[in-house]
């Protein structure tokens, strides 16, 4: 029988009321009338998630804001003087000093070298992982979320010894090579040079979970159109060029933004490293807001400056949300 001769009346009883429009309606219930209380379920859901945030964000984040207005120092602290309202004077402050914008410049760089680095490494990573064998994939997975459990303290710990002037065990090896003399090397004598062993420490930290995430997100490219391409004449950099990039652009857009917003973010690494106390070539917007706050004691200007980086963040943020809508519009 064709498909053409099939009417309604040789289907099952469901499949005609279906056909006919006669049973469930579209949104889920018999006469087609929305269900109550959906539209509400998933805040109802939510409610108790967004309440523990605005708990532990909310006040911090207030308090932030109100002392950022203020004049705040240790006087007021210990509450020999009341706060006073200052305005935006605090703003006009840090923003007319070139000290804070070189550190700006300065965080700016470094989360950019970091970002990038994590990507690259982490892409090339998951990229080797699809080639090996399952023995080799499952102790570099094991490898590399030994690495990323470790706590931050301990591979500082780590990483201090290895760059070590007397005892680092990089300078013993770099000396090993012919005409290379690295023994006594100082890795933090200069900013840009301790900036960048800060850096390896924050890319060793970051690279296993975007190894893992793409990873997981090569799983999803179908096996076909990187055939496809192959047969076409493309070579490995245009399979991953125009196949797997593509499918990999969500994952990527959100690996990156996240990754911009912790490498923003670092602290425990620039302040353990630097012993607590980073000299002004190593201070970035976090350790930075802390030592005005908690060392010169301006509380205000410290609380200033951690709103100015909390606006950059929300740049970054507003850019992400940006690129994913785009995203859903062409899929």
């Amino acid at each position: 029988m064709s498909a053409a001769q099939t009417t309604t009346a040789d289907l099952p009883p469901a499949e005609q009321t279906n056909s006919t429009g006669a049973g469930t309606g579209s949104k889920g219930t018999p006469d087609g009338s929305p269900r109550k209380g959906s539209g509400a379920t998933p805040w109802l859901l939510l409610a108790p998630c967004m309440l523990i945030i605005a708990l532990v964000m909310g006040y911090p984040l207030y308090r932030l804001v109100s002392l950022s207005f203020q004049s705040f120092g240790k006087k007021e602290l210990w509450g020999f003087k009341d706060a006073e309202f200052v305005g935006v004077d605090n703003f006009t402050k840090i923003l007319g000093d070139s000290v804070f914008w070189s550190v700006v410049l300065r965080t700016i760089v470094f989360a950019l070298g970091a970002v990038i680095l994590t990507m690259v490494i982490g892409m090339l990573i998951a990229l080797l992982l699809q080639k090996v064998s399952g023995v080799v994939k499952a102790l570099i997975s094991i490898a590399l979320v030994a690495s990323w459990g470790m706590p931050i303290i301990v591979a500082t710990a780590v990483f201090k010894w290895l760059f070590d002037a007397d005892y680092g065990v990089l300078n013993y090896l770099m000396s090993k090579l012919p005409g290379v003399d690295m023994i006594g090397h100082n890795w933090f004598a200069s900013g840009p040079q301790g900036l960048m062993v800060i850096m390896l420490l924050v890319v060793w930290g970051a690279v296993p979970f975007v190894v893992i995430t793409l990873t997981a997100g090569l799983t999803q490219v179908p096996k076909e159109l990187e055939e496809a391409a192959r047969l076409d004449g493309a070579g490995a950099w245009g399979v991953f060029r125009h196949v797997t990039l593509p499918i990999l652009k969500p994952i990527i857009v959100m690996l990156t933004t996240l990754s911009v917003i912790w490498d923003m973010g670092v602290f425990p690494q620039v302040f353990v490293m630097r012993n607590g106390n980073p000299e002004a070539e190593f201070q970035l917007l976090t350790t930075y807001s802390y030592q005005q706050a908690f060392v010169v004691n301006d509380y205000s200007g410290g609380s200033a400056i951690a709103l100015v980086t909390v606006a950059l963040l929300l740049g970054v943020v507003a850019v992400y949300m940006r690129q994913m809508l785009k995203i859903g519009e062409v899929e």
